[in-house]
């Protein structure tokens, strides 16, 4: 493989000559830059990334670490923050860690070690990033995006999920439901823990019953929403309204409805969360919360090219306005 001393060598200038004429940082003539791009040519020589990468301390990638599942929430996410890194001239480095402690602190870490200009966090408020490999990298910025699983100096990106959940159910109250249900997401994430809050909300302000068993904690998964609606429709009296923490357990409330022989919204109505690109395709098409996923991702990249920019500045906690989608099922 050609270096940059061969170029030099066929070109009959110094490194720092072709250095220049590849960062074009400062004047060559004409004629010594077409010896140099000629021998460039012909040596097939390529720029050194991690050599470039080192003199000048950027690496120009961005690393995201996120605990990634069947719900398509997290690749329409993922989407919109890739495409907000191309428009900015960045490279994301994406590593999944599937709920895994182990394997989110070694992702971590590969992510730092390959000198990863800034890092985008989408994990889970059980599994700690390690506080150990995070002090070792002390000036690699940090955003927080969605969940915010330890306190730190990380900028933190959220959806008001409070007012999200009061939205949904409010919703389904305005349309004349009293015996509305709650299928929510794991207690141990803020997001959930909140939506359930913002539901409980709506229904006492109204006056509302929240009856025995109209609480059931799923795991934001299709598979979740199904057994938790199949429960629901097991009780001696059965709700008429289902407010789901997210989409992805909407879809799987709709199938347990199908198989029963009822339908939406004549016989149950759905409200869900997230507006995933699925939801607007169901039948019918779901009427749920839109939770902004390319905002999220063109906002979790500004605020951390901004951040490692005034490395200085004072932590940010941004919250994203949750808004209602009216469709079909109610």
């Amino acid at each position: 493989m050609a270096t940059m001393k061969d170029v030099a060598k066929m070109a009959g200038v110094s490194t720092s000559t072709v250095s220049h004429v590849i960062n074009n940082d400062r004047f060559v003539s004409d004629a010594v830059r077409a010896k140099v791009d000629a021998a460039i040519k012909t040596l097939n020589y390529a720029p050194s990334a991690l050599a470039r990468s080192l003199k000048l301390n950027q690496t120009h990638t961005i690393g995201m670490l996120i605990t990634a599942s069947s719900n398509p929430f997290y690749s329409e996410l993922v989407r919109g923050v890739e495409r907000s890194c191309f428009e900015r001239g960045y490279s994301l480095v994406l590593c999944n860690t599937e709920g895994d402690e182990q394997r989110m602190n070694r992702n971590l870490e590969t992510l730092l070690q390959k000198r990863v200009d800034g890092l985008l966090l989408l994990c889970t408020e059980t599994h700690l990033p390690s506080p150990a490999i995070m002090s070792r990298y002390p000036s690699i910025p940090t955003v927080m995006m969605d969940w915010s699983p330890f306190e730190g100096e990380s900028d933190v990106i959220q959806d008001n999920s409070l007012l999200g959940g009061d939205t949904a159910t409010q919703h389904l109250i305005d349309n004349g439901y009293t015996r509305i249900a709650c299928i929510t997401g794991p207690q141990d994430k803020t997001p959930a823990r909140l939506r359930l809050e913002g539901y409980r909300n709506a229904m006492n302000r109204a006056g509302l019953t929240i009856h025995e068993g109209y609480e059931i904690i799923g795991d934001f998964e299709f598979q979740g929403g199904f057994t938790a609606m199949n429960s629901l429709l097991a009780l001696e009296q059965p709700p008429h309204a289902v407010f789901t923490g997210n989409d992805a357990m909407a879809v799987g409330a709709y199938q347990a409805l199908y198989q029963a022989g009822l339908k939406v919204p004549q016989d149950m109505a759905v409200v869900g969360y997230d507006d995933i690109e699925l939801a607007r395709y169901m039948t019918p098409p779901l009427t749920t919360i839109h939770q902004p996923k390319d905002e999220l991702g063109e906002l979790a990249v500004d605020v951390l090219i901004h951040r490692m920019a005034q490395p200085t500045l004072e932590q940010q906690r941004l919250f994203l306005t949750p808004e209602l989608v009216e469709r079909g099922s109610v």
